[in-house]
Order: structure tokens, then sequence, then C-alpha cells
């Protein structure tokens, strides 16, 4: 992408598949390392785009069809992008994010029935050139994610289930095929990680696919002799 010189890195997959967990470790690993690394979420990661994921996952939105979640996702995407994003990656940071255009594509397209140009259209506009330059794709059987996403409901600090963890489980296989069907027709871009091994195994493949990608961190530049001009 002309004029950004950090790294885009994506984590994608169905409910309870550990892409938080993931982010968090790799985030770490990259500090450890010499990098800047910024953290985020889509919907969300913006002040703006934050209230909207707040509509969304409410299920505040959801009478209103697919269409309309379809703009609010890129809405917040756009206003993520503009504010968050773009200028991580022009001042050379390493951004990760937790979700961005591959989910629109598998949620609101695949299974969301919206018609494939549709959904493309409006996310050419909503990332405006911005892309990932490399998706991790965390795989695991839809019942083993719900499972997990259960669990999370009912640990120390209560959460409900969101308005996509509620749906049928046909609904969220589906959607996994969707994300393995993107990974073999972007394979450059995309990776997919089995999610169903221990989370220090995941870490580490984790990293290893993304190390190669990596700008040179500040402690890593050749030191720039004081004479040259």
């Amino acid at each position: 992408m002309a004029g950004l010189s950090g790294l885009f890195i994506t984590f994608e997959g169905g409910e309870g598949a550990g892409k938080s967990t993931q982010i968090r470790l790799l985030a770490q690993a990259l500090r450890e390392r010499g990098h800047s690394v910024v953290l985020t979420r889509e919907p969300g990661g913006s002040p703006g785009a934050e209230a909207v994921r707040h509509v969304i996952l409410s299920g505040a939105a959801e009478h209103f069809g697919t269409r309309m979640e379809a703009l609010l996702f890129a809405a917040a995407r756009s206003d993520h992008v503009e504010e968050v994003i773009r200028p991580a990656l022009r001042a050379g940071k390493v951004v990760l994010c937790d979700r961005f255009v591959d989910s629109s594509r598998v949620y609101q397209g695949i299974t969301g029935n919206l018609e494939p140009d549709f959904v493309e259209r409006l996310q050419r506009v909503a990332v405006n050139g911005v892309m990932p330059d490399c998706t991790l794709i965390l795989d695991l059987p839809a019942a083993i994610g719900l499972e997990r996403a259960r669990q999370r409901a009912e640990g120390p600090i209560d959460s409900e289930p969101d308005r996509f963890e509620k749906e049928e489980i046909q609904t969220h296989e589906k959607r996994r095929e969707a994300f393995l069907d993107l990974a073999d027709r972007e394979p450059l871009r995309c990776r997919v990680i089995d999610a169903t091994q221990a989370r220090e195994d995941i870490a580490r493949q984790v990293l290893a696919t993304v190390e190669p990608l990596l700008p040179l961190s500040r402690r890593e530049r050749p030191a720039i002799p004081e004479d040259a001009s």
C-alpha cells in the first residue's frame, strides 16, 4: 500500500476460535522484539466505530435486516480505517486486528445472503485501499467454538451471547466453510491455522507465519554514523 510502511495483520474465524487470545500473545512477542504494535478490533476500534459495535452486537439493528447491518459495518470500518489503521501503518507500526473485511464477506455475504457484488462494492468504499498484508484464519469445528463461547459467557465476568453467537450451529459451520473457501481463493494473503491445538502451539505457528513479513524494528535497524550527511 503506497505510503504505508507498517504491517497489517488480521485474525479471522468463527465464534470461540481464540482470536483475542492469539492477538494478545502475538502482540507481546512482537513488542519483545522491539516492534511498535497497535491492537484493534471490529466492529469497533475507533470511538465512532465502537458506538456502532454496540448497536450491531446488541441486536438493535437486526430487525432492519442484513443489508442495514452491512451498511453499519461498512460505516464503522471506514471510521476505523481512517482514524486508527491508516495512521498507524503510515507511522510504520504493526497493526493487529480482530476481524476485518473477510468477516463481512462471510457473515453478511455468505450467511446473510447478500449479493456478492454489493458486499464487495461496499467493502471497497469502506477500506479505501487499505487491505491486510496477511490474514490468519483460526479454524475449528463450530460445535467446539460455540462451547468455548458458552464457557466464556459463564466465566467470572458474566457476558450474554452476542447477536451472532445466538445463531444456529448450521449457520456457524457454514461460516467456517466460507472462511476456508476464502483461504483457498486467496492463498497468498490467507493462512489457515488449526485452532484445536494447544494455545502455545497455535501461538508458535502464528509467530512463525508473521515473522518473515515484519519490517525491521528500531533495535534491528543499522545505526547511522554520526558524520553521515
